[in-house]
């Protein structure tokens, strides 16, 4: 029976135009969209092989246009871009928010002792970890060895910065420690996404022409798609670590605060989760995730390559990674 389905829906690409901001932004707050956490195994499954169906021609019965982009969804939020595999479900984008308000949130409640401050950027480190390499670039294989490397370095960073802002802040006012989890964060995240992502910058991640044709693996790219995820990650914590701690030093001078302090983590959290909401999809749309460069700037022996293979290619194309 034939579908009423055309089959030349481009589901290769966002629904949303990728070259607007607002395009972006959209096609993101799907991808991040919490709820899909919540997605069974067999609706994961079920996602996958209409996707992959309808890309060799293969339409079920009855399948709408909308139901086929809410499966292209579900499919890119639990499956890698290059290399088709599951990714691990903390490490999925959409378990940012759920993930990151609960850790933030923390973060910023227990930041007056020494040992809550280690415990709390170790966690957040261990999770750094995991979704940097669920959303790397490339299809390249991590070694173990460079795992443990990035690892025990962004930790570290992480660690001595927030304990040294710390003892920097002990004679300010109270709210300026209240800032030294996000700068602790910002610091880790400059150390942690290169370290986890360090096979690329190495050995290069695959570039594309226009018709998604593997023309070989740049640095350069490498180097310009890590620099713009450490801008959107920063840009991630920024809301949810600047806006609650200003209200919260507000709230906890209200009597009902101090009458009931064990609200403090609670308010904490679901605010963090609040600004988490808006600021994972809009900052993940700073960039496109398909990002592109000139021939003309990668190095010169890819571009002689480029020349020799695809001499009319102008431009190449390449996934950022998140």
């Amino acid at each position: 029976m034939a579908s009423a389905l055309p089959l030349n829906i481009n589901i290769k690409e966002p629904r949303w135009d990728q070259g607007t901001f607002m395009g972006r932004a959209m096609h993101f707050f799907m991808v991040t969209d919490p709820r899909n956490v919540l997605l069974s195994s067999e609706a994961l499954e079920d996602a996958r092989r209409t996707v992959e169906n309808y890309r060799l021609g293969i339409v079920k019965p009855g399948l709408t246009e909308d139901e086929l982009w809410r499966a292209k969804y579900v499919y890119d939020s639990a499956f890698h871009p290059d290399t088709g595999e599951k990714m691990i479900l903390i490490g999925r984008m959409a378990a940012q928010v759920p993930m990151n308000m609960t850790i933030t949130g923390c973060m910023l409640t227990f930041y007056r002792t020494t040992p809550a401050v280690v415990f709390w950027q170790w966690i957040n480190q261990s999770f750094n970890a995991v979704v940097n390499y669920t959303n790397r670039s490339g299809d390249a294989p991590i070694t173990v060895n460079q795992l443990g490397a990035a690892y025990i370095s962004a930790t570290t960073g992480a660690v001595i910065t927030a304990l040294g802002l710390k003892s920097l802040t002990k004679h300010l006012p109270p709210i300026i420690g209240r800032f030294v989890p996000f700068a602790a964060v910002a610091a880790a995240n400059c150390i942690n996404i290169p370290f986890m992502r360090q096979r690329e910058l190495k050995l290069g991640i695959p570039v594309m022409d226009e018709e998604g044709r593997r023309l070989g693996e740049s640095t350069t790219a490498a180097r310009q798609a890590i620099a713009q995820v450490v801008v959107s990650r920063i840009g991630m914590a920024v809301p949810a670590m600047a806006i609650p701690p200003v209200i919260m030093n507000a709230l906890e001078k209200r009597a009902f605060m101090k009458r009931f302090p064990v609200l403090n983590a609670p308010v904490q959290v679901g605010l963090v989760g609040l600004c988490l909401v808006f600021a994972t999809p809009l900052c993940c749309a700073l960039f496109p995730q398909k990002s592109s460069m000139k021939v003309t700037s990668l190095e010169p022996e890819l571009q002689a390559q480029i020349r020799e293979s695809s001499p009319h290619t102008q431009k190449v194309y390449f996934n950022k990674g998140l």
